[in-house]
């Protein structure tokens, strides 16, 4: 019945013992049906409905995206308002007049021009941290890639395209981390109060940059000014920008690396240069997104997919699920299989991911420069990902160099256009 309210799921991904239906950690579940009604949310899994629904905004508001998913408590909401926290509509949630005009501002800073003008530099940066991974890996220790080649990379990727000021790259990402589990997390009253405080300090810091900052800031304060919107929308379109700007790059980083280490075809054949990193990133999206769902509000009576879903009701599009049916192989890590770039993991239509070439680019980069010390490693520490309603959250991939592997980063895999780079000094063969 495709509007049953319980199930039980096919055998998950990662964890074949997962037999309950949680949509908390819905990367480790399975089902068939393409709509169902579960925990006071209509779930979408079916990729045309997934995509009729985020491209309907009036039928479909995105004015839920960012409500918590675990209703805020009164102290905690006291924390919050101690530091002025007031957070209007971002780009994500909002369904309002404004935000043709305040999306345009942020996709400008972000064309695929200006993206493409990075990555000379975020090439070189990548390079000489994959240098210092393979020197740790040959002397015998263990190399946290996340923390190493995802966690921060992102953030630096941000701040340098748009001009944002950032000192503490370390307490970014503390405020980007506590948001996301403050607002599609479950924690408990305590955690929600230590939570508040971490986002109600950094919020000050928000608040300051949309003051002063220079770049696409001043454009965004520029543009609110001009059109009666006043500081609070500054902030709200700086609060989304870094947490979704560099956040989920730096999730799916994790993810992409993970699943790559556990592919070895697809490795080799991305070394030899039989696959390109292009393609082995969009299979990527496809298959370990870092945004697993995203909510949106039915305004009107309607029906998907046979279920009835009344104005008002909660739909969650569960886009990783989407991902996972649009291609030949749903299961499959295939690198340019048939449907592979029909996901949905930016989303779609008037609220489509701005950010999606930047991100793109960076993964890119990220592969071709470290794809060949997995070659020679196995993993010690997976990733955990903690239980949220949208993002995966990964906090780690730990490494290790094995005896009879071999680290070859000279035998460098082909970026997006084809080409072969140069090898960096020092990336020589690990001595078995």
């Amino acid at each position: 019945m495709p509007c049953e309210a319980g199930f039980t799921p096919r055998a998950a991904v990662y964890d074949r013992s997962v037999t309950d239906g949680d949509l908390f950690r819905l990367w480790r579940i399975r089902r068939d049906e393409a709509v169902w009604r579960q925990d006071g949310h209509v779930v979408v899994a079916d990729p045309a409905l997934v995509r009729r629904v985020l491209t309907d905004p009036a039928g479909f508001a995105p004015a839920n995206a960012l409500d918590a998913v675990t209703p805020i408590p009164a102290t905690a909401l006291r924390i919050l308002a101690s530091h002025g926290f007031r957070l209007p509509v971002t780009l994500a949630n909002n369904g309002t007049d404004s935000h043709p005009g305040l999306r345009q501002i942020v996709a400008d800073a972000m064309t695929p021009r200006r993206v493409e003008a990075l990555r000379p530099w975020l090439t070189g940066v990548v390079r000489r941290r994959v240098s210092g991974v393979v020197h740790e890996l040959r002397d015998g220790r263990s190399v946290d890639l996340y923390q190493r080649l995802a966690a921060d990379i992102p953030l630096l990727v941000l701040a340098r395209l748009v001009e944002l000021p950032v000192d503490d790259v370390s307490v970014v990402k503390l405020f980007s981390r506590s948001a996301l589990e403050l607002f599609w997390a479950r924690p408990d009253t305590a955690r929600q109060r230590e939570l508040a405080t971490v986002v109600g300090e950094h919020h000050r810091w928000l608040r300051e940059v949309a003051r002063t900052g220079p770049g696409l800031v001043a454009r965004l304060r520029e543009h609110c000014d001009r059109e009666g919107l006043g500081e609070d929308h500054v902030v709200a379109a700086l609060f989304f920008l870094v947490v979704a700007g560099q956040e989920t790059t730096s999730q799916f980083l994790t993810l992409l690396l993970a699943r790559l280490a556990a592919e070895p075809r697809v490795r080799e054949d991305l070394v030899a240069g039989v696959v390109s990193a292009e393609s082995v990133v969009e299979e990527g999206l496809r298959l370990v997104p870092p945004i697993v769902s995203w909510r949106r509000t039915a305004t009107v009576d309607a029906d998907l997919g046979g279920c009835g879903v009344r104005a008002g009701d909660s739909v969650l599009l569960w886009l990783a699920e989407a991902g996972r049916r649009v291609a030949a192989d749903g299961d499959a890590f295939a690198p340019g299989q048939r449907g592979s770039r029909r996901h949905l993991a930016f989303g779609a239509g008037a609220h489509r991911c701005t950010g999606a070439q930047l991100a793109r680019m960076e993964a890119q980069v990220v592969l071709a420069e470290s794809a060949p010390l997995l070659r020679g490693t196995r993993v010690e520490a997976e990733p955990r990902c903690p239980a949220n309603l949208s993002f995966r959250m990964p906090d780690r991939l730990v490494v290790r160099r094995v005896q009879e592997g071999w680290i070859q980063p000279e035998a460098r895999a082909r970026n997006s256009s084809g080409d072969r780079l140069p090898a960096p000094s020092g990336m020589i063969p690990a001595r078995p």
